[in-house]
């Protein structure tokens, strides 16, 4: 049995942690929270029915848990973008990074402008990847509230962030 939850951990904390990292955009709020959502898994492991994949079950727990962190705390706003030491720059010149960091925080704002629904939705489908059931799952909706839901959130970030200079409207699909 240890070794079982050695090797959840070890398959699927990294995505739990960009997961949970998306939303509370602190390193070390994000780590706390992934130790959390374990936890919990591994409280409630026996329970656990299949009846989705496990990544997509701990995914539902890790927003559940990062939830309950924002409600203890009454943190309303859910991207909170710190400084740009956050963002992991990969890019190969000075250039490129300073456009990318600045992609992305257009992005995170007009992420952040958008409702509640909208956000979850695009990080779990476009983000984490998620298929429409697994998202289903996770935010405890029906496929067809994923679907209306991912089409106007798609639709409300391209509202957000049109014509503004440096970003591609066409990458937004």
């Amino acid at each position: 049995m240890e070794k079982d939850v050695e090797q959840l951990y070890l398959d699927y904390s990294d995505r739990v942690y960009h997961f949970i990292f998306l939303l509370v955009r602190h390193k070390e709020t994000a780590e706390d929270l992934t130790q959390e959502t374990f936890y919990k898994a591994i409280k409630s492991l026996i329970h656990f029915n299949k009846q989705a994949s496990v990544l997509t079950w701990l995914l539902k727990i890790a927003r559940n848990v990062t939830y309950d962190h924002f409600r203890r705390r009454k943190i309303i706003q859910f991207f909170k973008w710190g400084n740009e030491n956050d963002i992991d720059h990969q890019s190969s010149s000075p250039e490129n990074a300073a456009q990318t960091n600045e992609a992305l925080q257009e992005l995170h704002t007009a992420l952040n402008r958008l409702k509640k629904d909208y956000r979850d939705v695009l990080i779990l489908r476009k983000v984490n990847e998620c298929s429409i059931k697994e998202t289903a799952y996770i935010l405890g909706w029906t496929e067809a509230k994923v679907k209306t839901k991912m089409s106007r959130g798609i639709e409300a970030l391209r509202k957000e962030i049109y014509g503004k200079e440096g970003f591609n409207n066409e990458s937004i699909k």
